[in-house]
């Protein structure tokens, strides 16, 4: 059972993710090289620390279904990015989500809870099942930018090293 500080932390990290990706995106924010890598990069490198920690005591098949979470949830991310548009603006890509964005981001959270009630169900979940939610969410958020990332230079649409001016339309 995951501490109280934990959970504080998960919640935490859910909030703003859901206000970083989630909100923004729906509102539409211009990309640089840096919003596309340094969130999932966090997430994932805390994601890892929290999921090592829970090893030791993780079984084999909790290990499959952390393998099945990631790639379901790293397919969810590349299905997430082709539901947002991509225009130029500022001398950068534009970046607009969808509803069609917001239902694969509830989606992603379902899917989430969902292995996890299934896990505890088949009686698999354990520490790992727990200590690894920074992890998947981090794994599919860099799906995501990445695919992002391919359709911009795809498209052949700019990305500033580093933007400039705040969104300001």
């Amino acid at each position: 059972m995951p501490s109280a500080a934990n959970v504080l932390l998960y919640v935490v990290i859910a909030a703003y993710v859901l206000y970083r990706v989630g909100y923004k995106q729906v509102r539409g924010t211009l990309l640089d090289r840096k919003t596309l890598t340094m969130l999932p990069l966090i997430l994932v490198a805390v994601g890892a620390f929290l999921a090592a920690k829970a090893m030791p005591g993780a079984s084999p098949a909790e290990f499959g279904l952390l393998v099945v979470d990631l790639v379901v949830l790293a397919g969810l991310g590349v299905l997430r990015s082709t539901t947002t548009t991509l225009t130029e603006r500022d001398g950068t890509t534009f970046q607009k989500g969808s509803a069609v964005t917001i239902g694969l981001w509830v989606l992603t959270i379902a899917v989430r809870v969902g292995l996890v009630a299934l896990g505890t169900a088949l009686g698999v979940a354990g520490p790992l099942t727990t200590g690894s939610i920074v992890l998947t969410l981090g794994v599919s958020i860099a799906v995501q930018n990445a695919t992002t990332y391919f359709r911009v230079q795809r498209r052949g649409l700019p990305l500033a090293e580093r933007r400039t001016a705040a969104l300001s339309r």
